[in-house]
């Protein structure tokens, strides 16, 4: 299952964007933030892609989803206009923002470059 976060548990395992006005990463590995809304049918259409690729990539980055209704403030804060947008947060550089249901080889090449993590070989 992927982890669900708040504003608050956000703040703690991601960006603490009151703390800090330049990116500061939190995480102890890359992660992956899905803002989606329970009524976006594309967002459906990832959730599972991003399950998959939870168990493929475990123990090398969090894959986290963000209720865009329940938390606003946070959408606000990302400037979050169209769902799923995904942002993807590398260790020690600045994260990346990608819009829309991408496929799940678009994921995994946005995985490799971006957060520079390799898929678990079977």
């Amino acid at each position: 299952m992927l982890e669900h976060l708040t504003t608050e548990t956000f703040k703690e395992k991601v960006f603490n964007y009151e703390e800090n006005k330049d990116w500061k990463f939190k995480g102890d590995k890359p992660c992956l933030v899905d803002f989606y809304a329970d009524w976006c049918q594309p967002c459906k259409i990832v959730a599972p892609i991003l399950e998959e690729l939870a168990d493929e990539f475990k123990d090398k980055i969090n894959i986290y989803k963000v209720d865009t209704e329940a938390h606003q403030e946070l959408a606000a804060v990302f400037g979050i206009r169209s769902i799923p947008s995904l942002l993807f947060c590398p260790k020690d550089d600045a994260p990346q923002m990608a819009l829309g249901a991408l496929p799940k080889d678009t994921l995994h090449k946005a995985i490799n470059d971006v957060l520079k993590v390799e898929k678990e070989e079977a």
